[in-house]
């Protein structure tokens, strides 16, 4: 499985965000929002094609050896891991947002919690909901 290093994910979506105008962004919330949701699309297509390959689209691959991700997943579960957030967004966007910056973005709860305006343990107990929503979606799709 080929994956993304922290270095290359980083880079990849400081690309993808130069074409939104900085100028755009509100305040730091909006930035590593954006920053997050970034690299959540990057690591969904990247599965995606990866997925598509092993089908044999028949399209040429590129090998990226010895590029990893700081928690590698395999494609089909990060799928998953992605419909299961998209759903959390629907229900509770709060939440969502939490996980994003944490997985995504790895801020720690002081971090999100200066960004989100929240208390340090109001984000710890929306992580701890957040999780436990996440995991019964994905148990209840397995």
């Amino acid at each position: 499985m080929a994956t993304l290093s922290s270095t290359a994910l980083v880079h990849e979506a400081w690309l993808r965000l130069q074409d939104s105008a900085p100028d755009q962004w509100r305040d730091r919330q909006q930035f590593y929002g954006a920053a997050a949701e970034a690299m959540r699309r990057i690591l969904v297509d990247s599965a995606r094609r990866r997925l598509a390959s092993k089908r044999g689209d028949g399209v040429a691959t590129v090998p990226l050896d010895g590029l990893e991700l700081p928690a590698p997943l395999s494609d089909d579960r990060l799928l998953d891991v992605h419909e299961a957030l998209s759903q959390l967004e629907v229900q509770v966007e709060l939440l969502a947002r939490i996980v994003k910056l944490h997985i995504f973005s790895g801020l720690s709860h002081n971090e999100i919690a200066g960004l989100l305006n929240l208390h340090e343990k109001a984000v710890r107990r929306h992580w701890a909901v957040a999780k436990l929503m996440l995991y019964r979606t994905l148990k209840k799709d397995s």
